[in-house]
């Protein structure tokens, strides 16, 4: 049994226009200036918490561990409602999942945004049915690079043993695969403030049509 286990925000999605529009809503109830969508797309990966706590930080005075928590549920509460106004799928995605799908692959997301969004975001844009697993930073409460929420992908894939691969877009995500013993795919028009290839991930693709033979490399090699 082969599986593709992909991260979300940055590799499956373009997620940028409606997590900048959150967090400037956030950063707008306590008086603090927007950030761009740029700033943004260098903070993703860690968390809405982290996103939070750099907006902030890009924009004066940190907030105390208590107010990041009001922020962060604030957050959930407006992003829920604003999901995917603006998210896209990355072009060729959804082309690369069918071919998976044609191989009897299974897919599974592992991303650091809350479980329940993951499954909206995916539903909203067309996705649903296609991944056997969405595991988000809160289904088992560990967050990537922690090995754990791979290992929790594999298990509700139901191919431990089997032969998998990490797809994904940042620094945490090649932290994650390696943490994990699996090799890792890195996309390069991600979230990431340094270039991904310096984070030495077992590939490189620069769009998704690069991206199926390195699957397919990877699984098989």
């Amino acid at each position: 049994m082969r599986g593709v286990v992909f991260d979300l925000d940055g590799t499956l999605v373009d997620t940028a226009p409606d997590l900048t529009r959150a967090t400037n809503f956030v950063l707008a109830s306590r008086g603090r200036q927007p950030v761009s969508a740029t700033d943004v797309r260098s903070m993703v990966g860690l968390g809405a918490r982290s996103l939070i706590r750099q907006g902030f930080a890009a924009t004066g005075e940190f907030p105390s561990d208590k107010e990041i928590e009001e922020l962060f549920e604030l957050f959930l509460s407006y992003y829920a409602d604003h999901l995917a106004i603006d998210s896209t799928l990355f072009p060729g995605s959804k082309e690369v999942l069918d071919l998976c799908r044609g191989k009897g692959m299974k897919l599974g997301i592992c991303t650091n945004k809350p479980e329940a969004l993951s499954k909206m975001l995916v539903e909203s844009l067309g996705l649903k049915g296609y991944f056997d697993a969405i595991v988000g930073m809160d289904t088992i409460r560990v967050a990537k690079p922690d090995p754990r929420i791979y290992g929790e992908t594999l298990r509700r894939l139901d191919i431990n043993g089997g032969r998998t691969v990490m797809v994904g877009d940042s620094e945490t995500d090649v932290l994650t695969a390696r943490a994990a013993g699996v090799p890792v795919i890195g996309v390069t028009f991600g979230y990431t403030p340094k270039p991904l290839a310096e984070f030495a991930p077992d590939y490189l693709a620069n769009t998704y049509d690069e991206l199926w033979p390195l699957i397919e490399r990877a699984l098989d090699s």
